[in-house]
């Protein structure tokens, strides 16, 4: 960079040229927050000329002295700045020395008196995280959360002599959600916000543009430092003033009340929106209703009947827990540790030992905390213990849960070895060697994150079509298995870990899910090939790789899903801003066909789960298999219970209660015209979303124009296809999926031949065991016939002629149908590719390819095809609803 006195010259790609203003400056205060505000600074240029921050802490720096001191910056450590009510004259020489044009204080605990305030030419600047005039004074952001305020925000001000009195210098302000805390505030806009705002505010006072805007003392507001004495819950009042509170005070000092004689605080609040789950009664001190301990945490009421939820409890002694294991927090047993687990101990220790550096050494006993560490040195402590200790993922609350060296081991330990999980998850597998592999298949139903028999006991054989013999026997799902199903479902969306989740982590377990996919890709594509007669090597690239692709993809738009902001009249003298937010439906319900069975699956799953919905699928009853195996690989995924849940079973029972179940709010089906117009009737029972990709009858124009010897090659090339086991590298053409689907389509094949189509090859049960049916072209079918009209949903082609250039012609034909699922067109003629592609009534058209289909691309139909898209932005838009908030101000 060109200097030219106390401005830089910068130059930007656009050419322009200009000369920046820059300031000596005087960094006073302390924090991460004052070494970031510190960092940028320099970074633009301005020279950091003294830090004045508080003394080492138990031989410990302060973040902002320690990145000072390694740039070189003079450090200054008082301790205070004045006695009896005096500067301290060494203190102000010392600062006087460092010549500073401002004073900037981005947060700072110590009383700095006016005479080093005013000392600057330009003064001083102070961030105070509050909207002011409102909520002077210390614990501004616990405030900002207990009195309710809907937002929150910061201010940059002149200093005077009164208490955050000065004027504004500019301020920023953001949303408070329902359910924000303190950290969550500060984590999402406070901090990263402020370092930017408190960077433009020397840069508006260097250019000489900075503005001083009186406080009103209209609305202006004082409230000092929040202490444990004063924090104490008063219970007769609503839901949300007691959320309010309770959020206010998490971390600190935390919101208490008296337990069976004990001083409990809670932590983690949020607002019960659904019904109250069943829980064991909790009698507080001063409550008129019990609390519930349930299995999610504890449910605490209100005075106006509505309730709120506490994750964590913390005891006197500073031992927290989850709320949920109140009644079973008793003395867990001290494991014993393996060598490995030795290891990691006491690369655990020497962590400890660089982050606590005034504790001479770490004992059993060493409290974390007691021993001076703060939130931030949690967030240290996780990540270098995942950095040093081979990716081990841990929790900031796994800190505050386990306090001592020697409990927080014991912690390390549980969760190395996944003992500290819920549940563990129990799969009783049919276990067979196919393949040159052990392939491992689950056959219960997946419900609440367990597999389990079907509620009466019954179970169904699901057939290998390759020979007709039986895989196993698959739970066949009840109607209480479905309401269990669904019930799980609306618990995990209402009050489970899944509605609390942020999208990025969201995306990270779909991220996770389609790594496990492709991980067990091949004995996916075995059990697929098995249970669905689907050919391995299809099956491995298509069937399993497009299931990998779509997760992937619709994990990236988890944290992209977002409104807009609109203009609309405004209520004059008033303003108003109207805005939209994509919202989760809540339960959906998903029933996918036998074709494709995995990626169906993934097509309409993997759109609902990034939209934040929990799912209850029913795979086709023929099917069932790669539908529970991926319910296993959800579970090693991470996916909270509740979220996927797999009901095999009939369409009948299972299929026809999903359709009207009223917590259901969207049905995604995939299958067969009738099937779909009667999941249209069930579901109006109450007006649940509905997406059908139904029956197709797909035309495929050939104009002369395209390379006709090719497609005329291509029909001679059915004759040599190997037909055969699916498992064998070599064959071209596997069985039909199950018995009463051959038996369709050689009926199919009858029809034809008896209404006059030529039958140029196959139409025959290939004699051998199994559902093997020949390829099959028929050729001279007009358009009356059955062939015509009627999907065959096989290996049949049927081929009509159209007289040359009756392009008008051939399209009346190509849309004399009731479906619109897909077409296609061959010609070397773009413009003619075009204007076909127009006059086509189906959802997709294919030009000079056919069933090229990617997963950012929607696919879906028209008329009796159905609507809605499956795969693409679109996809997203069938598992969302639209909220629009007006606001006047």
């Amino acid at each position: 960079m060109l200097r030219r006195g106390s401005q830089a010259l910068r130059r930007f790609s656009t050419g322009r040229v200009y000369f920046k203003n820059q300031l000596k400056l005087a960094l006073i205060g302390q924090s991460l927050f004052g070494q970031e505000v510190y960092s940028h600074l320099c970074k633009e240029g301005h020279r950091v000329v003294g830090v004045f921050t508080v003394p080492d802490k138990d031989g410990k720096a302060d973040p902002l002295a320690m990145a000072a001191e390694k740039d070189g910056t003079p450090v200054f450590k008082f301790p205070r700045w004045r006695v009896k009510g005096k500067t301290i004259k060494e203190v102000a020489e010392a600062y006087r020395s460092v010549g500073a044009e401002l004073n900037v204080l981005p947060f700072c605990t110590q009383f700095i008196p006016m005479d080093v305030i005013d000392s600057p030419k330009h003064g001083s600047i102070i961030y105070h995280p509050s909207i002011l005039p409102r909520h002077r004074g210390a614990s501004a952001i616990n405030w900002t959360l207990i009195m309710g305020d809907k937002k929150a925000g910061f201010s940059v001000f002149w200093a005077d002599d009164g208490l955050d009195t000065g004027p504004i210098l500019l301020q920023r302000s953001c949303d408070v959600e329902p359910n924000d805390t303190v950290d969550a505030i500060y984590n999402r806009f406070l901090f990263p916000e402020g370092i930017k705002a408190m960077v433009e505010a020397v840069q508006l006072i260097a250019d000489g543009k900075a503005p001083r805007i009186p406080q009103p003392e209209e609305g202006a507001t004082y409230e000092g430092i929040q202490k444990k004495e004063n924090a104490e819950i008063s219970w007769d009042q609503s839901a949300e003033v007691l959320h309010n509170w309770i959020r206010g005070h998490d971390k600190v000092p935390g919101a208490w009340t008296e337990i069976n004689g004990q001083m409990v605080t809670f932590y983690g609040s949020s607002l019960l929106n659904s019904p109250v789950p069943p829980g064991e009664p909790l009698e507080m001190k001063g409550a008129k209703k019990p609390g519930l301990v349930t299995k999610h945490g504890l449910v605490l009421f209100g005075n106006d009947g509505k309730a709120l939820m506490v994750r964590n409890l913390q005891f006197e002694d500073g031992k927290m827990i989850p709320a949920s294991q109140y009644f079973s927090a008793g003395e867990t047993a001290v494991v014993e540790l393996t060598a490995e687990e030795k290891k990691v101990a006491e690369t655990i220790k020497v962590i400890w030992a660089g982050i606590l550096s005034n504790v001479p050494v770490i004992e059993d006993s060493t409290d974390f905390f007691k021993s001076g560490a703060s939130s931030m040195d949690v967030v240290r402590l996780v990540e270098e213990i995942r950095q040093k200790c081979g990716g081990l993922q841990l929790q900031n609350e796994d800190v505050y849960m386990a306090t001592k060296f020697e409990d927080f081991i014991q912690k390390v330990v549980r969760k190395l070895r996944g003992e500290d999980q819920e549940e563990e998850l129990v799969v009783d597998y049919v276990s067979k060697e196919v393949n040159e592999m052990t392939v491992n298949i689950p056959y219960q139903c997946f419900i609440n994150g367990q597999f389990t028999d079907a509620e009466d006991g019954k179970t169904y054989d699901t057939i290998n079509p390759t020979d007709g013999s039986t895989i196993c026997k698959v739970s066949y799902a009840s109607l209480v298995d479905v309401d269990k199903a669904v019930a799980a479902a609306k618990d995990a969306f209402d009050n489970g870990e899944w509605g609390r989740m942020n999208a990025r982590e969201r995306g990270r377990l779909m991220y996770r899910l389609a790594d496990l996919l492709e991980e067990n890709q091949e004995e996916l594509a075995t059990i697929e090939a098995l249970d669905s007669g689907a050919v391995y090597t299809l099956a491995l690239k298509t069937h399993i790789g497009m299931s990998v692709q779509t997760f992937r993809y619709f994990a990236g738009w988890c944290d992209k899903i977002q409104g807009s902001t609109i203009p609309i009249n405004q209520a004059r003298p008033n303003r108003n801003l109207t805005f939209t937010k994509k919202e989760p439906l809540g339960v959906c319900a998903i029933i996918i066909p036998w074709n494709y069975p995995l990626m169906m699956l993934a097509w309409k799953s993997a759109a609902c789960l990034a939209a934040g919905n929990t799912l209850v699928l029913k795979p086709a009853q023929v099917t069932p298999l790669t539908a529970l195996k991926f319910a296993e690989l959800s579970v090693k995924a991470g996916f909270p219970k509740g979220v996927i849940n797999i009901i095999p079973g009939s369409g009948g029972v299972a299929g026809q209660r999903l359709s009207e179940h009223p917590d259901i709010r969207k049905l995604g089906f995939t299958g067969s015209t009738p099937i779909g117009k009667q999941i249209m009737r069930s579901a109006a029972s109450n007006l649940k979303k509905v997406s059908l990709e139904l029956g197709g009858k797909s035309p495929l124009i050939i104009f002369n124009d395209c390379e006709i010897d090719k497609a005329v090659r291509m029909v001679e090339e059915i004759k040599k296809m190997k037909i055969g086991d699916p498992l064998d590298r070599s064959t071209d053409h596997g069985p039909q999926n199950h018995k009463a689907h051959l038996e369709k389509l050689l009926q199919y094949c009858e029809a034809g031949v008896k209404e006059g189509a030529t039958l140029v090859y196959g139409g025959r049960q290939v004699p051998r065991p199994g559902f093997f049916m020949e390829p099959t072209v028929f050729t001279d079918v007009e358009d009356h016939m059955y062939l015509a009209r009627e999907e065959s949903f096989g290996p049949i082609m049927v081929i009509s002629k159209f007289q040359n250039g009756d392009i008008d012609g051939v399209l009346l034909r190509a849309n004399n149908t009731e479906y619109g699922l897909a077409s296609g067109v061959f010609t070397r003629d773009i413009n003619k590719a075009m204007y076909v592609s127009e006059k086509l009534e189906a959802g997709t058209v294919f030009i000079n390819t056919y069933n090229k289909t990617d997963v950012a691309a929607p696919f879906g139909g028209v008329k009796q095809s159905g609507f809605g898209k499956d795969l693409g932005e679109e996809a997203l838009n069938e598992y969302l609803k639209t909220k629009t908030v007006t606001l006047e101000y």
